[in-house]
């Protein structure tokens, strides 16, 4: 693979004349999907759009803002116009693939029977109650798959039920999580997280196979396991959406929301209302006599 990302480059070079620094970017996006695809077993001359669309999603629920996310997709459907020329694949599969600058910004959310089918899922001990704690935690408060990942044993508070969450920016919030929640995430660390330091010492609350800090990758993969006969292209941040817009319907005020959410501008914030307002339409729509 190296050679012809190697020759890729040469090519954007010489017919294109790009700066060094693009190249190299370029080296970069290209080399992090050729890994992402080594992990489902497929390669850079054997992979399909809706490879490309997972990755993507992918690369969001990272937190990688969308120019960059934009900059991957130039990088791809360069390459695959390359790999054709070069006649080492017969279709172009990102052919008319938008930019993600054109992506809806309103939210996917689920119903609530189905994050509640969601979060059940993990049945038993070991790596279910591990990833139903999971679940909880972010569907309770709200969480960023990186603010799990980084979720320490100090920043629990069980007595008063909340969270402290090192969010973007390093910036610290204080969010409340459910008792519900808590009592799943008391039980993994009391049952399962000792098994799985085998005698070590981590401060991160959430743990791998080998004892050490989650991935954001692993959190995400496990998500799309469990939510693969619920929904499509469900991820962390999906469950995040959903905590916030569950939380509008339910009455929140949105300033509150902000705080719980660490969005430093609530606009951001009110991307939710809309998801809301959709959501009513639809109910008007289907039960009143003349939807």
């Amino acid at each position: 693979m190296d050679t012809i990302i190697d020759k890729y480059l040469s090519y954007l070079s010489v017919e294109k004349g790009l700066s060094l620094n693009t190249l190299q970017a370029y080296k970069r996006d290209i080399k992090k999907f050729a890994e992402y695809l080594r992990s489902s077993g497929k390669d850079l001359l054997n992979f399909s759009r809706s490879d490309v669309s997972q990755y993507l999603i992918y690369l969001r629920d990272l937190g990688i803002n969308t120019s960059t996310i934009a900059r991957n997709v130039s990088s791809l459907k360069g390459l695959t116009r390359f790999l054709l020329i070069e006649k080492l694949i017969e279709e172009d599969p990102l052919e008319n693939l938008s930019s993600p600058k054109t992506w809806k910004r309103v939210p996917r959310v689920l119903s609530v029977d189905d994050v509640l089918k969601l979060i059940n899922k993990p049945e038993g001990g070991g790596y279910s109650l591990r990833d139903r704690a999971i679940l909880e935690i972010i569907y309770s408060s709200g969480l960023r798959v990186s603010e799990v990942t980084g979720l320490r044993l100090e920043d629990i508070n069980f007595e008063a039920g909340f969270l402290t969450v090192r969010g973007k920016g390093s910036k610290v919030r204080v969010v409340p999580v459910s008792e519900r929640s808590l009592s799943v995430l008391r039980r993994y660390i009391e049952e399962s997280r000792p098994v799985l330091l085998r005698g070590r010492n981590s401060p991160y609350v959430f743990l791998s196979k080998g004892g050490k800090q989650i991935t954001r990758q692993r959190i995400w993969q496990l998500i799309k396991r469990y939510s693969r006969d619920i929904a499509r292209e469900v991820s962390p941040h999906t469950l995040r959406h959903c905590f916030a817009s569950h939380m509008l319907e339910g009455g929140a005020d949105l300033r509150a929301l902000q705080k719980m959410l660490g969005h430093a501008d609530i606009s951001t914030t009110q991307i939710y209302t809309k998801v809301t307002t959709e959501r009513l339409r639809e109910i008007h729509k289907k039960y009143h006599p003349r939807g």
